[in-house]
């Protein structure tokens, strides 16, 4: 595995569907095509189904703690002693005790067969993430009414739920304070009518579950 680079960077898995081909069947009626889903080669991109697959294979295993470990993302294994399998590296948060957690899951026998973790270093975050720091961000009881104002405003209508909200999380990991080893989040939200609203101060500590409004 590439462990030199495992907790240096964290990149978006790439996701390609596989090729297909047409075929058609003879005799006197109407031609049909088929699709025939190509077998992918051993350094093509992962497919999306293995990407879910994946997925589930390591979250499955017995050291995922219910409720407490994240699945980031999955990209393929690019180490060169894996070139004729296909394999995939799952990056996880556990939040128990704010650590990294990539999963080497071999996909032919659909099992996880290395597991490394680090501190330190936080990878971009999910989705559910972003929708986890909008819930906080909502819930707060100042900064909560003023996002609701500002999308009533924007949109002619009262916000439904945080998925309304056109999000983007960016880690934020300053040398000291709680989120220098906290998983924290900068929120950036757009409205319906293509405005952001100001959260350039408002932190999110997804770890303690906490919004913070940093001072200049």
């Amino acid at each position: 595995m590439r462990r030199g680079l495992v907790f240096a960077a964290a990149g978006l898995g790439t996701a390609l569907l596989s090729g297909s081909l047409l075929l058609a069947t003879g005799g006197k009626g109407p031609e049909a095509a088929q699709a025939v889903q190509e077998s992918p080669a051993p350094g093509d991109p992962l497919t999306p189904e293995e990407i879910a697959r994946a997925g589930e294979i390591a979250t499955a295993t017995t050291h995922q703690k219910a409720g407490q470990t994240e699945l980031l993302y999955v990209e393929r294994d690019d180490d060169k002693d894996a070139e004729q399998a296909r394999r995939a590296e799952a990056y996880l948060y556990d939040y128990a005790d704010d650590t990294v957690i990539v999963r080497t899951v071999d996909l032919g026998a659909s099992k996880v067969v290395e597991e490394t973790k680090g501190k330190g270093v936080q990878p971009p975050p999910s989705k559910r993430e972003e929708l986890r720091a909008a819930e906080l961000l909502l819930a707060h009881p100042r900064l909560g009414s003023g996002v609701r104002q500002s999308f009533r405003k924007a949109a002619g209508r009262e916000l439904a739920s945080p998925s309304d909200l056109a999000l983007r999380g960016l880690i934020y990991s300053p040398e000291r304070g709680a989120c220098a080893t906290h998983r924290c989040l900068r929120l950036f939200v757009r409205l319906p009518n293509g405005t952001f609203l100001d959260t350039s101060r408002i932190v999110i500590d997804l770890s303690a579950k906490k919004v913070h409004t940093l001072e200049w």
